[in-house]
């Protein structure tokens, strides 16, 4: 019998080419998983106002997160800095006094929800830094899963003009606003894809078919923007690529990308104008029909027509190297041509009507004035600068005004603003970070978020070097990726300060993974000394590191908790209330005590106990509940206008015209008080009569 012999050396280059296959095939798995994260969070969120939708995508981001998070802590190599941590550490310092402002909220329940909502942030910005430092070589994969996340996301919005009775049968709008029912977040989407996809087709590695997709990629990108009517991603789109073309050396390739790209969409949008059924509010559903039949028609032949545009223009780009000088003197060029667009605006202003100074100063007061006209809601809006949020603004400075120190409490402005608006709108949102957060937080909020962009830049600054390589690190493909990540990030920034989009999971996820990851790349080398497998096995043998893990997971499961519970109270709320309509008194008075153990600082569970009580007859344990309701929000018009009606229903009038007096303060344009106050006049005046 013989033995064959193995050559152990011979052998051993065997585990080294699996490792680099597993390599190679894990970056399209690593892209296409956080693509699908990032979707799902857009689609099952949608616009963050539903509290039921929202708890479910934010629990499932705290677990992730904090998972990821604890594998980053245990698998951390000994030798990398913590970069991003004072970024992190402030973000946590904003989270902290977020759930302090519960103590002098005027609505508590809705800064518990603010609270949640910042937790869930930080620990997806601890994420960003966390991926970076468990696998730095994989930045494409953040930015092909932000970009791919963005592509699905406005081909939605498209396909429920294409196909409206399928998708989108009660729309009335014609501005695309699905999935998150709000037109300025699908913007947006849209908007961080573009400077991705500018990267994408203008980078000097990887394959050239991937190039030739980002021409497409880039029309559908702006025909979205365009057919949102968002001017707000307009802006943040401009000035996102415009950083991005300034830092990069690769100017006169990505003007290959954007001129034909952009062109392609705007000739689009222009075409889709002019169509009533896309154009048209509260269009007939075979008008929309119609017409989305053209424009899917039109998205193919746009799709098509880019595609091999960019096949042609990257075969032909790359056919031949120009010499440095030429394509430094192009790429002053372009950037010269950059620069003088407000020029050219500057000058067909001059020469309108009004002059420069008029349509300068007719634009500023049309920003800015509160009781300035605002623009139709058509695509004529796009190159109109009226807006009603300069009364959204005025409303949030009278706020910041009467409490300038701590504000309101998070999540207050929606409840404040009642006393001081002049319109009968309801809004939740200033619709603008920073007068938000003065209202809200006042002084102490803007200065923790003033200093954590203080720190990130200084911290993306390490990272990037947007104005000259880092010595030591070549001027390449990273340093590219990079600052596309910043751009990402100026864009969300940029569009933050004019609009809510921070509080949408779908818009503001991609931003903070993209910040975290800039803020924690720090800039040391790429390649790690070992695998994250073994660096894992060491971590599991620090106690330190064990024990740093298991807080972080502790953190990320009290959010969960703290996040279930308001849902789960408006839940019980909801059985109490049909247990009423079921004529189960006694199930319905449980369910409703169980929701006020679970959120002890929201309305509703009172609300719903004094309509229970007295329909059982028990006034006094219904007035009760109702006084509580008060004395918890003091600040709301809703709780005296229900005290007062009680008292209406139940014959005292003078303790509902006493009651309701607070509410016609708080809110001097609230129905229901109107309606309550004259209703107690009218019959306290009959029986003087009597």
């Amino acid at each position: 019998m013989t033995t064959r012999q193995t050559n152990p050396e011979a052998a051993a280059p065997a585990q080294p080419a699996r490792s680099a296959a597993f390599a190679s095939a894990s970056g399209p798995l690593i892209t296409l998983a956080l693509a699908a994260a990032l979707t799902v969070a857009a689609l099952e969120a949608q616009g963050g106002l539903k509290l039921g939708q929202l708890t479910a995508v934010s629990i499932a981001l705290d677990l992730a997160c904090g998972a990821i998070c604890a594998l980053a802590i245990l698998g951390a190599h000994p030798a990398r800095r913590p970069w991003g941590a004072g970024s992190l550490a402030l973000l946590a310092l904003l989270a902290v006094i977020t759930g302090l402002s519960i103590t002098w909220a005027i609505a508590p329940d809705a800064a518990w929800v603010e609270t949640n909502r910042t937790l869930t942030w930080l620990l997806v910005f601890a994420t960003g830094i966390s991926l970076v430092r468990l696998a730095p070589q994989r930045w494409r994969a953040l930015l092909g899963g932000i970009l791919a996340a963005s592509l699905v996301v406005s081909l939605y919005a498209l396909l429920t003009k294409v196909l409206p009775a399928e998708l989108a049968a009660d729309e009335t709008y014609a501005r695309l606003r699905e999935p998150f029912g709000y037109w300025n977040a699908v913007g947006l989407t849209a908007a961080f894809g573009i400077p991705i996809a500018t990267w994408l087709g203008s980078r000097r590695d990887g394959h050239a078919a991937l190039a030739a997709l980002a021409y497409p990629a880039i029309g559908v990108l702006v025909l979205t923007i365009l057919m949102a009517y968002s001017r707000g991603a307009v802006v943040a789109v401009f000035a996102g690529l415009t950083f991005w073309l300034v830092v990069t050396p690769l100017r006169l390739r990505a003007a290959t990308v954007l001129i034909p790209a952009s062109l392609g969409g705007v000739i689009a949008a222009m075409w889709a104008f002019g169509q009533s059924g896309l154009s048209d509010d509260e269009a007939p559903i075979l008008l929309r029909s119609d017409a989305g039949t053209e424009l899917g028609v039109l998205v193919l032949v746009l799709v098509l027509v880019l595609l091999i545009t960019g096949l042609v223009v990257t075969w032909l780009r790359d056919r031949r190297s120009w010499p440095q000088q030429t394509r430094r003197a192009w790429g002053t060029a372009l950037l010269i041509g950059v620069a003088l667009a407000p020029v050219a605006l500057a000058g067909a202003l001059a020469l309108s009507e009004r002059g420069l100074g008029g349509s300068v100063s007719k634009a500023w007061t049309d920003l800015t004035d509160a009781d300035a006209s605002t623009p139709a809601n058509d695509h004529t809006r796009l190159t109109a600068t009226g807006s009603v949020r300069a009364r959204y603004w005025r409303d949030a400075i009278d706020i910041a005004d009467a409490r300038p120190a701590r504000g309101v409490g998070a999540g207050g402005y929606a409840t404040a603003r009642l006393r001081f608006r002049s319109d009968d709108l309801d809004v939740l949102h200033a619709h603008g970070y920073l007068v938000q957060t003065a209202a809200d937080l006042g002084i102490l909020g803007l200065a923790v978020s003033l200093a954590l962009l203080a720190a990130w830049l200084a911290a993306a600054g390490r990272s990037a070097r947007p104005w000259r390589p880092l010595e030591g690190r070549s001027d390449g493909p990273e340093r590219a990726g990079l600052l596309t990540l910043i751009a990402v990030v100026i864009v969300f920034a940029v569009h933050s300060l004019i609009d809510w989009t921070w509080y949408i999971p779908g818009t503001i996820v991609p931003a903070l993974l993209a910040a975290g990851w800039v803020a924690g790349r720090g800039p040391d080398p790429a390649p790690l000394p070992s695998t994250v497998r073994e660096r894992l096995r060491a971590g599991v043998r620090s106690p330190l590191r064990v024990i740093a893990a298991a807080a972080v997971l502790g953190l990320a499961v009290t959010a969960v908790v703290s996040t279930a519970r308001p849902e789960a109270a408006l839940a019980r709320v909801d059985d109490s209330l049909a247990a009423l309509a079921d004529r189960r008194p006694d199930d319905a008075r449980r369910l409703a005590t169980q929701a006020g153990e679970l959120n002890p600082l929201a309305l509703e569970p009172l609300f719903a106990l004094g309509e229970v009580e007295g329909s059982a007859g028990r006034l006094d344990a219904a007035r009760r509940a109702y006084e509580q309701a008060v004395k918890l929000q003091p600040s709301s018009t809703e709780s005296w206008v229900r005290l007062a009606n009680f008292e209406l229903q139940h014959g005292d009038n003078g303790k509902a015209l006493e009651s309701v007096r607070p509410a016609l303060y708080l809110d001097p344009r609230s129905p229901a008080a109107k309606a309550v106050y004259l209703e107690a006049y009218r019959r306290s005046q009959g029986k003087k009569k009597r």
